[in-house]
């Protein structure tokens, strides 16, 4: 499932995907495939990026509804 939470909350405070990546410590194809729903970061990525974005992991992570990724 897209993250599109995750990218609406990048792009508010004006970051490119490779500003994002650099102040977390990964690729800019990381958070391309993160936003896009391809990659599952671990728990303490998740952390970072939620640190650098100024967000909860239920802000960016928790899926409230409960669905399943798309195929």
């Amino acid at each position: 499932m897209k993250n599109i939470r995750m990218k609406v909350a990048r792009v508010e405070l004006d970051l490119s995907q490779e500003q994002l990546a650099e102040k977390v410590g990964v690729t800019r194809q990381t958070i391309g495939l993160i936003e896009a729903g391809n990659y599952n970061p671990s728990l303490n990525l998740c952390i970072t990026i939620c640190e650098a974005l100024g967000k909860t992991l239920n802000d960016l992570f928790w899926n409230p509804n409960n669905e399943k990724k798309e195929n």
